[in-house]
């Protein structure tokens, strides 16, 4: 996958719109019509510019030769195409989200196990298992002795 902090600063990216209609049209092997047309039914949106001319990206010209492969050789129609990008925009969008929630969860449970593995415990005067901040003492038996003991939560695994 190309970025623009990778890539050489003297081109444009697939994103940038720098393609006027009539050599999107070219690139794509279509006729410039054909995309006024999927422009119109919202398949192939292309930038607009203060005058409103449309400008195409690399991208946009990648998607507008996908749009008619599917519909010169699966024989999809336009509707059809229009309904399998939108789920294919859900599928991106959905997998940026599943990323985010991961990323989220395994920054949880790192402060978890971190919080955890932190944490002292002693046993108290009935026997009981008592946290005990750090520093602080733990309570004292009634003979008198201190018992400490270090939780490592990983050691049984």
């Amino acid at each position: 996958m190309t970025t623009r902090a990778n890539r050489s600063s003297f081109g444009p990216d697939d994103d940038t719109p720098v393609f006027v209609i009539s050599v999107a049209a070219q690139l794509a092997g279509m006729h410039a019509q054909t995309l006024r047309q999927y422009d119109r039914l919202g398949l192939v949106s292309p930038s607009r510019t203060r005058g409103g001319g449309r400008r195409y990206s690399g991208r946009d010209v990648a998607l507008l030769r996908e749009v008619q492969r599917l519909s010169q050789e699966e024989g999809v129609s336009l509707a059809g195409i229009q309904r399998i990008l939108e789920l294919e925009n859900q599928v991106v969008a959905l997998r940026a989200r599943v990323s985010e929630l991961t990323d989220d969860l395994v920054a949880e449970h790192d402060r978890s196990v971190a919080q955890v593995a932190s944490r002292i415990f002693a046993a108290g005067r009935q026997g009981e298992i008592v946290a005990v901040r750090p520093g602080q003492r733990s309570p004292r038996f009634a003979s008198g002795t201190q018992a400490l003991v270090r939780w490592d939560p990983f050691a049984s695994r």
